[in-house]
């Protein structure tokens, strides 16, 4: 009589079915691990940009609204407002969705905090009595973007007691305390990742603000209302 072998896997083939199981099961999670990343990826930088172009338009809305505030109890009644390289000191108003009204001196500045590196925007309440800027000793802030790694402002304008004919230049410090510049230009420079997009904004101008009675030809605040 004739024996039947019966139905079955061999041992070698168990072995080559186990190792391509593995195979796939490694190549599916290697392509779920990198949806994943590229998801999570994505995401970061959504919020990055949503968070720069919030940044950018609130700065944009601040400073072309900027009021010209003046020191009242200074020689020369000299403009609120410091233009560096790596910071901007000036007066505005917060929106009123923020907090209730009334002029604010602002700072904006990147500024370190242990590992952390911040745009930060601090601001006090100017006092009238004072004969200089204010200094924003223990200042409210806020964090406009985490990971900001240099801030450069440049200032479009004409030197100090320049006429109005002579021509404006780029410069990297401000340092005329009668007239504010013609345009501003603003570049933030993550520690990762692209530098933001330039912004450039003009602040309002009306240098005569805040003035009984203004000088043209020397551009000169000679009281104030």
């Amino acid at each position: 009589m004739t024996r039947r072998h019966s139905a079955g896997f061999t041992l070698i083939e168990l072995i080559i079915a186990l190792v391509l199981l593995a195979l796939i099961a490694a190549l599916m999670f290697g392509s779920l691990s990198m949806a994943a990343r590229s998801w999570d990826g994505g995401e970061a930088k959504a919020e990055a940009v949503s968070s720069m172009r919030q940044a950018q338009s609130f700065l944009r809305e601040q400073i072309e609204a900027e009021l010209p505030l003046r020191v009242k109890k200074a020689a020369e009644l000299p403009l609120m407002f410091a233009g560096e390289r790596d910071e901007i000191r000036y007066a505005a108003a917060l929106p009123p969705r923020v907090q209730e009204g009334g002029a604010y001196f602002f700072r904006l500045a990147v500024m370190r905090n242990g590992d952390k590196s911040q745009l930060v925007l601090e601001r006090t309440i100017p006092d009238p009595a004072a004969t200089q800027n204010p200094e924003f000793n223990s200042a409210d802030h806020t964090v406009l973007a985490d990971g900001i790694a240099e801030l450069h402002v440049s200032y479009f304008g004409r030197d100090a007691n320049a006429a109005d004919v002579d021509m404006p230049s780029w410069r990297d410090k401000w340092d005329d305390p009668q007239r504010l510049p013609l345009l501003m230009r603003i570049d933030v420079i993550p520690a990762k990742g692209l530098p933001w997009p330039t912004l450039t904004v003009e602040p309002r101008r009306a240098p005569e603000s805040a003035c009984a009675s203004y000088d043209p030809t020397r551009n000169r605040c000679v009281g104030t209302g």
